[in-house]
């Protein structure tokens, strides 16, 4: 087995990894909109979910994966009426990927915190 993580503080703090690679499967860790660089966030709900995306390649990446191997990904939004304005960036992500998909509303740990993002990846036969 092994664990990825991106170094944000929240990994350290709450105890666990930003990804596990389990034989031929990656479970990515719900990823917010951070962009772990500046740990900055942006406040428009499409540029969170690209740096959703750009984390969660990132992390599959480390673990030998891409992204056209996500088969499960669950989108979380803080309110349901974030959906219109997140679709495009979803759809550039995985427009083309099509993975099994969830959208759960539900609050997240913090306010500025829009949408989070979760995948699971297989990449055997």
């Amino acid at each position: 087995m092994k664990r990825i993580s991106t170094g944000s503080p929240f990994e350290k703090t709450l105890g666990y990894s930003r990804a596990v690679v389990k034989g031929e499967w990656c479970f990515v860790s719900g990823v917010t909109g951070y962009d772990y660089a500046t740990m900055t966030m942006p406040d428009n709900v499409a540029d969170q979910a690209r740096n959703c995306f750009a984390t969660i390649a990132n992390a599959l990446a480390e673990g030998g994966f891409s992204m056209q191997d996500i088969v499960r990904v669950q989108y979380t939004l803080t309110v349901a009426s974030l959906l219109e304005a997140v679709t495009p960036a979803l759809g550039e992500a995985m427009g083309e990927i099509r993975p099994a998909a969830t959208i759960v509303i539900a609050g997240l740990i913090k306010p500025e915190m829009l949408i989070e993002i979760e995948v699971t990846a297989f990449k055997g036969a």
